[in-house]
């Protein structure tokens, strides 16, 4: 008994390092593009680096998690490890700006399987009644990951070099095949089914459509242009196709009588509503901190610490009081405090005081983290186990899609309110008087060797003008949010339900 108790430790152990490498992912990366442009050149193709990773990521979750629920997590979780490492270190090696993309796009073929199976398997080694707790821990570093990652690949870049925010996850991974190939034991018997290719193959077509569309539309290309317009209608199509193909389909990649069962369907749409909402301030509100406190990137990466806090305390919160209350009454007292602490975040203006922020951080990540640990498990709530890995990968690809589609949308939104907000600051000044006139991303102000050249005046105009744009971005937030609130008064009473043991029973 103590040697299984033992074996289960590692096995999680190993899991919550591969779900840690996941999470911090593209929030390192993006902290490091900066320094890697400028080594590797490719300005005009920097996007790449992060699309190619996102877009074989979210095409590979439906299929992994499907693909574990027919052959065994075990294979598919140390395939998707084996592939995410060989692509980080190759990642390393990369001599040019297409290199360097093409290995992000191996290495996201690798994390499309992490994050997904490794919650199934946690469901699959754990009884009904400690499976709220574990999540919670796995939400947990999650939720903590993708805040820490910013300052966590500022640090490795100013003190390591670029490379080693890739390289970073090659002795962890190792750790973790180690942990789950020595210590995992899976039941070798599946039932063997016949692939869904078609749905496969449509579903990558449909994904990797709408991910270039979004990624590239409004920088690379224009949204009106015809490149962006044809992705759209790629993605329209291929989905259309992918559906039917998934209505006469004997073992669908995506089985679509999920979305019948009413909590499933809502965990769905909150992943998607909360990782919309989540993304934008994990980037603007660093952002903030550089444009009104000043400082580094690396300081200001160090601001989001409440908000991780919040998120671990909410996480653990959920996932502990998970068996003792339903999903219902989780999510609300999430929402609200998410939705709260968004409209605090709406009202920041350069006269906002730190302690503030901190505050307000504080209540949004605590809402924010109860999403981790809870999503995942109503997904899955009374499902049986080949449906699990679907479920879990459903609902991971959805928070990833949201966070993506939030990033793009919300992005446009701050740009356009910073524009317009600048030129009514500086109205009527010609365009060499205009101290924006020749500056090429407006964010350049707010390094400590550029802000300390700008006259104070000219300064607090930009930092009004940076301050509203985020302030409104976090203002539109809330519209998500409060369809969200909506969404989860449609939950239903669903709870996880623990059976007595008998007395004798629980004494053996």
């Amino acid at each position: 008994m103590e040697s299984s108790r033992s074996n289960i430790k590692m096995v999680v152990a190993g899991l919550l390092l591969a779900i840690f490498m996941s999470a911090i992912d593209n929030t390192i990366v993006a902290t490091a593009m900066g320094t890697i442009v400028s080594e590797l050149g490719g300005l005009d193709k920097f996007v790449w680096v992060t699309s190619a990773y996102m877009v074989t990521t979210m095409a590979g979750m439906p299929i992994f998690g499907k693909l574990s629920d027919m052959y065994g997590r075990k294979r598919f979780f140390i395939f998707g490890l084996t592939v995410f490492l060989l692509g980080s270190a190759l990642c390393g090696f990369a001599q040019t700006i297409e290199q360097l993309s093409l290995y992000r796009a191996i290495q996201g073929i690798g994390g499309g399987a992490l994050m997904p199976i490794a919650f199934t398997i946690i469901f699959d080694i754990f009884p009904m009644e400690k499976r709220g707790k574990m999540t919670g821990l796995l939400g947990a570093v999650f939720g903590a990951a993708s805040v820490v990652g910013p300052l966590l690949g500022a640090y490795i870049t100013e003190y390591a070099g670029w490379e080693w925010v890739f390289y970073i996850n090659v002795p962890i991974g190792i750790v973790a095949f180690t942990f789950i190939m020595k210590y995992y034991k899976e039941s070798p018997s599946h039932a063997k089914q016949k692939i869904d290719w078609w749905g496969a193959a449509t579903l990558v077509i449909a994904v990797i459509s709408l991910m270039f569309a979004l990624e590239l539309g409004g920088k690379t290309y224009a949204w009106s242009s015809v490149p962006i317009i044809s992705l759209f209608v790629s993605f329209a199509v291929f989905f259309i196709v992918f559906f039917f193909v998934e209505l006469k389909a004997k073992e669908p990649i995506l089985p679509f009588f999920l979305f019948r069962r009413r909590l499933f369907a809502t965990s769905q749409i909150l992943a998607f509503l909360y990782g919309a909402t989540f993304i934008i301030m994990t980037v603007y509100i660093p952002i903030y901190v550089q444009a009104v406190y000043g400082g580094s990137a690396t300081n200001a990466g160090l601001i989001l610490t409440p908000m991780m806090l919040g998120s671990v305390v909410g996480s653990s919160i959920g996932g502990i009081f998970s068996t003792k209350t339903s999903y219902r009454n989780l999510m609300i007292l999430s929402v609200f405090s998410y939705l709260v602490g968004m409209y605090m975040l709406s009202t920041l203006t350069p006269d906002t005081a730190r302690i503030f922020l901190t505050v307000f951080m504080v209540v949004v990540g605590f809402g924010m983290g109860f999403s981790f640990s809870l999503l995942p498990t109503a997904s899955t709530h009374n499902l049986e186990p080949r449906f699990r890995g679907t479920a879990n990968s459903t609902n991971q690809f959805l928070r990833s899609l949201g966070m993506t589609m939030g990033i793009t949308i919300f992005g446009t939104i701050q740009n356009n309110t910073f524009t317009s907000k600048l030129a009514e600051n500086f109205k009527g000044m010609s365009g060499g008087d205009n101290p924006m006139s020749n500056l090429g991303d407006p964010k350049q102000i707010f390094q400590a060797d550029v802000r300390s050249k700008i006259p104070p005046n000219i300064l607090d105009k930009i930092v009004a003008a940076m301050s509203g744009s985020i302030a409104h971005v976090f203002a539109i937030a809330c519209i998500p949010i409060v369809i969200a609130v909506v969404v989860v008064f449609l939950m239903g009473n669903a709870r996880i339900k623990i059976e007595k043991k008998p007395v004798a029973e629980r004494q053996s």
